[in-house]
This record gives structure tokens, sequence and C-alpha cells, in this order.
């Protein structure tokens, strides 16, 4: 029989490398860009078109390389980092296994011109596919210009891949500037197209930051310094108020290399422990430096990921460190055993006092009534759902659940409701049957306590008004049917340029919500108009919360964009725990719950309500 094991060609080879090298225009730009940073560059400049799709060119100031050097940069495990395999374990460099390259020319159209300093003439190269296409001396600068065309133009299956423009570019944006953070001493420029995105002199770390994320940044970051005879940690943390619900702004570079690294992130956010919600997440931008040999960074091609010996220590100064610097800056409370009981117990009614008013403004009334009063509560949410008709519905035992024949004025925009038997519907149905109107009330703030003819009805208030308005907003994202309300002063936005980018990708979806939004200059939009459903004081403060929900629910659930929106919007937008309500307010949320498709359980997977009959309540006074 004749063999059947046979090497693979090389081009197949580098194609297969690539697959884990270059998964997107990003992966390729982070390996330019590193390359750039060994060489010695003083000054990085990146120009990309089409997202990286088209274009990706990376030019430095760096020492250059020879003819030979330039040809041998694109054979596969060829560098210039390591010579033995002790070194693997003293690498202080970007890259070091000589792949990345190879990988890059591999799957693209790849062209480099290189010279090194006092060299009258550099080298250019052509590379298609692996294959060299020309190779000659030429006129250029000092260091080295690579670009990257038509990326996968040789592997259609994974161009097909790529998401869309916006998206790209957003992950391109990403990389740039973990590089740009790692060094802040050297000059990085990125341009898309002809515009200029950043321009990022030489300069400190805070300055760095300030330059990346904007201006804002600059009141909220605390230093952070912890020296050990084993590890040192230098770097930025943001203060408590700058927490955000989305992961993004956080940084872990270890020798300068960005990694990743769950269990340190975590030693972070518990050193916030009592300063934040749970499910906040702090900016931070921290170097650790620790000797190469207590490191692994072998793990994976992208080497994203690295090894300690001593992970448990590593944990602890890092933890200890941020709640030194917590604390040095007074960001820690206190306590205060001078402070005066009565005046705090005044500042505590008070405080609700604010919180029922805040609330009933937020709750637009429609007119003054007869007695100079406002009528009873009917925002612009639950305006078309009237409380009378769904008590009847209630008392006459009719179901909630409209069928195809059926059409309720009650229900928004006097939509159909299409149900189909099920037995979640029946026992909503039977809720339905048995209550009673009139017999509404608060518990702490948080639930809502409905009698029934057959027993208690408990409500969570939060999960209850999110299902309401995220079955509200998907109808509106499916039927493009959005109003909108023009804002009294229209505010612009000062976003990253990977928050831009999200925003951009998101553009028809936003609008069909009701959002009105322009493009307003240099990574900044203009809201002229926000849904018309949602009274809000602060266009700002919602778009922005709306975003960063947006990303936390891409980054935790595998989501579509309109499915991620509805929700996002729902959460951002909800009556929240703590609120105080009025019994026509709890009165309009039950009957507007119940004519929900999915009025069982609310956007976590949670509850909306539960049912406390009569038997079990009788048990708990019986034996």
């Amino acid at each position: 029989m004749n063999d059947i094991i046979q090497l693979l060609p090389d081009a197949i080879a580098n194609q297969i490398a690539a697959g884990e090298v270059v998964q997107r225009p990003a992966s390729a730009l982070k390996e330019l860009m590193e390359n750039a940073v060994d060489a010695g560059a003083s000054m990085v400049n990146v120009l990309v078109k089409e997202a990286g799709k088209n274009l990706i060119q990376v030019i430095d100031n760096g020492k250059g390389m020879s003819m030979t050097d330039a040809r041998m940069s694109f054979e596969r495990h060829a560098t210039s980092k390591i010579r033995t395999s002790e070194d693997l374990f003293a690498i202080r460099t970007f890259g070091f296994r000589g792949e990345a390259l190879a990988s890059i020319a591999a799957v693209s159209q790849v062209e480099m011109k290189t010279r090194r300093q006092g060299e009258e003439l550099g080298t250019m190269l052509q590379i298609e596919g692996s294959e060299v296409k020309k190779q000659e001396p030429i006129a250029t600068q000092n260091g080295t210009s690579i670009s990257v065309k038509n990326l996968f133009f040789n592997v259609p299956a994974r161009r097909n891949f790529l998401k869309s423009n916006s998206v790209e570019m957003k992950h391109l944006v990403e990389e740039f500037q973990r590089v740009a953070l790692s060094y802040p001493e050297i000059g990085f420029r990125f341009m898309q197209h002809d515009m200029e995105l950043f321009n990022l002199p030489p300069g400190k770390l805070s300055q760095r930051i300030v330059g990346i994320f904007g201006k804002s940044y600059q009141n909220h970051l605390v230093t952070c310094v912890e020296e050990t005879p084993h590890l040192n940690i230098r770097g930025y943390i943001g203060k408590p108020e700058s927490a955000k619900k989305s992961r993004g702004d956080q940084f872990f570079f270890v020798n300068n290399r960005y990694i990743k690294n769950n269990y340190l992130h975590h030693a972070v956010v518990n050193s916030y422990e009592g300063l934040i919600a749970s499910d906040m997440h702090p900016f931070y931008v921290l170097f650790l430096d620790i000797e190469p040999s207590h490191i692994d960074i072998n793990v994976h091609p992208t080497k994203t990921e690295i090894k300690f010996d001593d992970e448990r220590t590593v944990y602890g100064v890092v933890r200890s460190a941020i709640k030194q610097a917590l604390g040095a800056h007074n960001v820690v409370p206190t306590l205060n055993f001078g402070l005066d009981v009565n005046f705090n117990e005044t500042w505590e009614k008070d405080k609700v006092q604010s919180e029922k008013v805040s609330l009933e403004n937020a709750f637009k009334p429609d007119t003054i009534g007869p007695d100079n009063q406002y009528k009873t509560f009917q925002s612009p949410a639950f305006k078309k759902q009237s409380v009378s008709g769904w008590e009847k519905l209630f008392e006459s035992g009719e179901n909630l659940n409209v069928t195809q024949e059926t059409k309720s004025h009650e229900i928004e925009d006097q939509d159909e409701v299409l149900t189909f038997p099920s037995k979640a519907n029946e026992d909503v149905s039977k809720l339905n049957e048995g209550r009673k109107s009139g017999a509404t009330f608060q518990v702490e703030n948080n639930y809502i306590v409905a009698q029934m003819s057959s027993g208690l009805l408990i409500i969570d208030q939060q999960a209850a008004h999110e299902r309401i308005l995220y079955e509200k907003y998907s109808k509106q994202l499916t039927k493009a049917a959005g109003a909108s309300q023009q804002c009294l002063f229209p505010q612009h936005i000062q976003l990253g340029q990977a928050d831009f980018a999200l925003v951009m990708d998101i553009m028809d979806e936003l609008k069909s919500l009701g959002f009105v939004i322009e493009e307003f200059g240099k990574s900044t939009i203009l809201i002229q108009g926000v849904p018309a459903d949602i009274y809000v004081t602060n266009e700002k403060r919602l778009f922005e919360g709306l975003i960063d929900q947006f990303k936390h629910f891409k980054s935790e659930l595998s989501l579509d964009n309109r499915e991620n929106l509805a929700r996002s919007l729902a959460r951002r937008s909800s009556i929240k725990k703590g609120n105080v309500l009025a019994a026509s307010e709890m009165e309009t949320i039950v009957g507007q719950l119940f004519a929900c498709q999915n009025p069982n359980y609310g956007l976590s997977g949670n509850k909306t309500f539960i049912k406390l009959d009569l038997p079990k309540i009788h048990s708990f006074f019986t034996k």
C-alpha cells in the first residue's frame, strides 16, 4: 500500500498557523505595532482603510532591517529574540515566536520597505499568499513600513466571517489603544482613510490615558504604586464613581505586555468592595514589573495569556496596592463618631421625601385638576393603558390574553397581541380571574402586593417594569415605529473611538427606538431627540448608560443588536427598586405586566411575581 502521511506545503501550513495568529484585521495590526515597538521606534504611524480589510499600514522610525533580514523575517519560526530554550524565560520584548509576519503574508498581499540607519539604500519586498513576488533595493526612509492589503484575499471563507466595518474598526481601535498604553514614551498616530483618530505625542502615562479616553478621565485617576522584592506595581485606577457596568476599560500589563487575567481582575474588584455595586467594573491601567523567570508567556500565540509561578502572591500584592491607593486618596469612607444622630435622622427623612418628589416628577402628569392638584399619574409609557379597563377584566374574570379576532383599545398602539395556549398563560388567566382592585400597596418600596380572591400577588416592581418595557421596545425595533421627543437643548457627547464605532454600528436600531442622533465632528455625536415614552432630565446620562449597558450585555450574552438594545434600554429606563409608587402607578404596572406575552419572568430569568394563596397563608397559623 502507498504511504498516506505527507508533509503539508509551506503555504498551507502558514495558512493554518494564520488561523490562530490572524483572526481579524485587528490581529494583524497588533503584530505589526508590536514589531515596530520592538524595533526601537520613537514614532509609529498607523493607516487603515475599510476597517483594515483593504489596507493596514504601519510605519516606524526604528532600526530597520538588512536585505537578508527582511527576507528571513517572513519565514516561519524566524526571530531575532531568542536563541535557546532558556531565552523563553528571559523575554522582555513583544514578539519571539517568529510566526506573525509569516502568518500575515500567508493570507494577504504584503509590501515591506525597510532601511537601516547609515545605509544608502533600503529593501522593498512584495509577497502574496507566502509567495515572494519581488525583492529589490529601493530608496526609502530609515525604519520600516509594512502594508497589508486585501486581508484573506485567498481565503474567501475567512473573509466572509469578518464583521461590519464599524465592528472591525472597534477591534482595531482597541488593539491600538493597548499598544499605545503600554509605551507612553513612544508617539503614536492613527489614521482612518484621511481622518486622524489619534495623535498621541510621547509623554507620561497619565497624559496617554487622557489622550486616548478623553479629558473626562482626568479627574477620576488615582495613582497606584507598590514596590516589593519580587513584584512592582505602577499605574492608575479610577475613582469608584467612574466605575461602569461593562468591562473594557481595564488594562493589565506585565513587563509592558498587555494580558487578560480574570483572577487579577477579581483582586482589583475585590479591593473596591463596599465602594461600587457588585456588577460594576472599575477603570484601571496597571503595570506589573516582574522577573521574566517567574512567568510563562509561551501559552497562546496571541500572547495575551500568561502564567505566574506564584499567582496567589501576585493576587495579594495587587489587592493590597489598590486598597492602599484608595485609602491614600481618601476614597475609602471613614467613620465619623462625632456625627449628630438627630441631624442624620432628619437627613434620612428629607432623603425619603426627596426621592418621593423625584419619582412623582419622573412620571409626567397630564394636566392640573380643578383642585389645583395634579391628576393621577399617567406616564407616556402607560398612557394608553386604561386602569379601569383592566380592572374590569379582573372583576369579570375575562382573560387578558387577546386573540387575533379580539382587539383591545387598551393595549398600546391598538396592536393585536397574539398568544398561544400554554401552562404559563393558563396560570396568568387564573390570576386575572381572581384579582381584586383597590387593594394594592408596596413593601419596602421594592415589591407590589396586590390582593386576590384566592390570596396575595407579590410583584417585583423593577423586574416587572423591565419586562413591560422590553416587550414594548422589541415591538418598536421590529416595526421601526419609535416616536421621538425633541430635546430642548441638544447635547453633544464625546465618545471613545471604540464606543463611537459601536454607536455607528447600531445607528439604525437607535433610530427605530426614537433616538435622533447625528455625527458631530471627531468621535462626537449630537443627541437631538430621545424616545417619546421616556421622561428624562439628562439625555447625556441616559445615552451613556444605555451604551454601557449594551456593552455589558454584549460581553455576557450572545444576542443580536436588536435584542441587546431592547434589553439595555428597558434596564436603563425602568422603575428601580426603592422608588415610591402611588396606588394608581402600581395598578398600572400590574395591568400592563399581565398584558405581556411572557409576564412570568424578568430579563435576568428571575420571576416577576409569586402567588401566595390562602391555603399557604392559613398554613402559617396552623399546626
